[in-house]
């Protein structure tokens, strides 16, 4: 089982996709950093080689920000625009939807279930 920025990944998958579990890595990534370690497109998590997987932990930690420290980064990001007060910050801190969507209705994800109002029966 190869283990990369302390994520366990899945070892009968192709390495291509195998490399998607790690937060921070998506298709495109991917595909880059197996063509980086000249990894066959095709070769499974439990064909690699210990060197092969060494390789691919060096390219991911010198060139890519995964996990933990790309966690932190987005947190700190939205942080700084609670701190600032500026409009997408106020937005967050009242866990409304940040990008312009309508909440008279929908929003459900970031207000969370419907709370019932007293008084509305007729």
């Amino acid at each position: 089982m190869a283990r990369i920025a302390g994520v366990n990944l899945p070892t009968n998958k192709r390495v291509v996709i195998a490399l998607q579990y790690i937060h921070g890595i998506g298709p495109k990534f991917a595909s880059e950093i197996i063509t980086k370690a000249n990894i066959p497109a095709e070769r499974r998590v439990n064909e690699l080689t210990d060197a092969e997987a060494l390789q691919m932990r060096e390219i991911i930690d010198r060139d890519y920000k995964v996990e933990g420290d790309l966690r932190r980064e987005v947190s700190m990001n939205i942080k700084r625009l609670m701190d600032l007060g500026c409009y997408r910050g106020l937005r967050h801190r009242r866990s409304l939807p940040v990008r312009g969507q309508r909440t008279h209705t929908n929003a459900r994800t970031r207000k969370g279930p419907a709370k019932a109002i007293a008084g509305k029966k007729k």
